[in-house]
């Protein structure tokens, strides 16, 4: 059997759900949640990666994905305490896989915009994979660099030969006609595909199906969808 008949579809489920309650332009509560669970349900993803959410938000959306494997980093505040939701849960970024067995590491971007919220990414490590979400600054400057070194961690820890992706929202856009191009923070072994906006997809030592951008009514964003080929 080739390689290619051997490889297995991959489906990375993208959320933004503005779900701390500080921005109150997008915040709908726990419609969101439900929202989400409804997408988990019929798309069926292998992992889902999730941003402005509550820490317990992950205990709620579980279930949807058979209980497997969860990750959580908190956004920080300058003085390194977590950011808070207005529930007080720590607010941040999440993983949720259908496997288990993975080991979760998070890091502190080195170029930080001066404001209230300092970035950071999270990942779980499988023994055939590296997942990883993040939540980048709204400073066009800012979040290439710290796109760049996610991208730049991310090789060095094996993407040319593993399995691996990174997702979020990036607060950068595809070839705008202002501010940063966010394929510019892309290099060899990833490719991206994104949104039409600020979701993105990168990933390395894998291949690609498909994009769906599927319409959501209780926050920001849309869902992204995407379908890549595991070996």
């Amino acid at each position: 059997m080739s390689s290619a008949s051997a490889a297995q579809s991959y489906r990375v489920l993208q959320l933004n759900l503005c779900h701390s309650g500080v921005n109150t332009s997008c915040f709908n509560g726990a419609n969101v949640i439900q929202e989400a669970r409804d997408i988990i349900g019929a798309r069926q993803p292998q992992a889902v990666t999730l941003n402005e959410i509550c820490r317990d938000d992950l205990a709620q959306l579980a279930p949807s994905m058979g209980n497997g494997h969860q990750a959580f980093a908190p956004a920080l505040r300058p003085d390194g305490t977590p950011v808070r939701c207005v529930n007080g849960d720590e607010y941040g970024n999440g993983l949720l896989f259908r496997a288990t067995g993975a080991t979760n590491f998070s890091g502190v971007y080195a170029t930080q915009d001066g404001g209230s919220e300092r970035r950071v990414y999270v990942c779980a490590e499988f023994p055939d994979l590296t997942g990883c979400t993040t939540h980048l600054s709204t400073t066009g400057s800012v979040a290439m660099a710290q796109c760049k070194a996610a991208i730049a961690m991310l090789r060095d820890r094996g993407a040319a030969t593993r399995p691996t992706f990174l997702a979020g929202d990036f607060n950068m856009r595809y070839a705008p006609l202002f501010g940063q191009n966010v394929q510019n923070c892309n290099s060899a072994p990833f490719f991206r595909k994104g949104d039409g906006d600020v979701q993105h997809v990168f990933a390395a030592s894998m291949g690609f199906e498909r994009t769906d951008v599927i319409s959501m009514r209780y926050t920001d964003h849309p869902a992204l969808l995407v379908t890549l080929t595991k070996p």
